[in-house]
């Protein structure tokens, strides 16, 4: 009796633990197959990693910006730390194109086809990004916040995988503008440009707000080449035609160069100077902090130089991570706050694109943004829609002081109607 007891508790012990086994099996089949249904990537995405390609002038003319390629990479090393974007390690991949566009759009080919990344985010320069724009959006890969404020990477109807980041130039130079005629309707202007997409952008922008006046206030308008070695001669040939405002469309070599030699000729104009080159560090130091005293410009980040923001948490969060992960970069430059801020947005997009991870998804996503970042000037807010890709359009008035920037009158919206 006891063994027929024994055989037969055994029997249905077995069955039931067969029966449990597969039930559990199956829910595991159905969780796994729910899990990959729920998960979805293109080339360069999967379940533990994520490849960023990324193009910088480490060499060439504009080599000055390599720190910001450079803080890139350290911010994604603490990414990866602190344990990826959802659970994805970040594989950031970042080439030297020396401000060519022949060789970025080798550089292009290479990080999309060879390397096989999921976008390619934050190539910096206007004439190196127009060199793959069509390139890009013939293979659907995000060209990602563009670093060029060149008003043609907000056009989604034609170029629905590129958009851009800071305020365009187009729009600075309008503010520019804005300001001369505000406070200086009579004056004579004299142009310094950089004669490409860059510069040109910033004489459209003038002559958006000046319109008739163009001609008869702009007395100088000269132009240079990236492949000269200094602009020493378009300055003198400037300051000749005695205008009273000095505007420097110059990228930072360039831009140090003009300051310098306005100092050496003894001149004295209203100086304005573009954005891309407002950095302490690598522009205003190298030109003599004394010469660059009262010069003017917009800013919509905050400045890593003035203490006003030293208690701010976005400033503190940065230093630190500054401090741990790339101690060594000049604190007076601006080059890594910016690569911080576009970094943190590339992180947010990431993390709103879930497991959904397609560059469908991606653009989708950018083209609704809507947040503030925490080391931009308070008010200044990225915002995006499916026919506004310009994430940041506002900026307000700085004037450096001869030791920090700093602000003055309101936050300005350089948006055109």
């Amino acid at each position: 009796m006891k063994r027929v007891l024994k055989d037969f508790f055994t029997t249905n012990f077995i069955k039931a633990l067969l029966g449990a086994i597969g039930l559990s099996g199956l829910i595991i089949v159905a969780a796994t197959v729910s899990a990959a249904a729920q998960k979805k990537y293109d080339t360069g995405a999967s379940d533990t990693e994520i490849k960023i390609g990324n193009i910088m002038p480490y060499s060439g003319p504009a080599s000055a910006y390599g720190i910001i390629g450079k803080t890139m990479g350290a911010y994604m090393r603490m990414v990866n730390d602190n344990g990826g974007v959802n659970g994805r390690k970040i594989n950031f991949i970042s080439y030297d194109d020396a401000y060519s566009p022949p060789k970025t759009v080798e550089q292009a080919r290479k990080l999309v086809e060879s390397d096989e990344v999921f976008l390619i985010f934050a190539p910096l320069g206007t004439a190196s990004n127009a060199a793959i724009q069509k390139y890009m959006n013939t293979m659907k890969v995000p060209q990602l916040f563009v670093a060029t404020g060149a008003s043609r990477w907000g056009d989604p109807e034609h170029f629905p995988w590129t958009i851009g980041w800071q305020p365009n130039y187009r729009a600075e130079a309008r503010i520019y503008a804005t300001y001369i005629l505000q406070h200086h309707p009579k004056a004579r202007i004299g142009v310094l440009y950089q004669n490409d997409d860059f510069g040109k952008d910033y004489v459209l922008g003038l002559k958006d707000v000046l319109r008739d006046k163009y001609d008869t206030m702009v007395v100088a308008s000269v132009p240079y080449e990236i492949s000269m070695p200094t602009v020493d001669s378009q300055v003198v040939a400037i300051k000749s035609a005695n205008p009273d405002i000095f505007v420097n469309i110059g990228t930072p070599k360039f831009a140090a160069q003009a300051i310098k030699k306005i100092a050496e000729l003894g001149w004295h104009p209203i100086h304005i100077m573009t954005n891309v080159s407002a950095s302490v560090g690598a522009v205003l130091k190298p030109a003599g902090l004394e010469n660059a005293a009262g010069i003017l410009s917009a800013g919509y980040q905050m400045d890593v130089t003035d203490p006003q923001w030293d208690s701010h948490p976005g400033m503190q969060k940065y230093r630190a991570f500054m401090a741990k992960y790339y101690p060594e970069a000049d604190r007076s430059e601006s080059g890594p706050l910016t690569a911080y801020n576009t970094s943190t947005a590339l992180i947010e997009v990431l993390k709103r694109c879930g497991d959904n991870l397609t560059r469908e998804n991606v653009m989708k996503i950018v083209a609704n943004m809507d947040f503030e970042i925490n080391t931009y000037i308070p008010g200044i807010r990225i915002k995006t829609s499916p026919t506004d890709f310009y994430p940041i359009e506002q900026v307000q008035m700085i004037k450096f002081t001869g030791e920090k920037w700093e602000l003055f009158g309101p936050i300005i919206d350089g948006h055109a109607e």
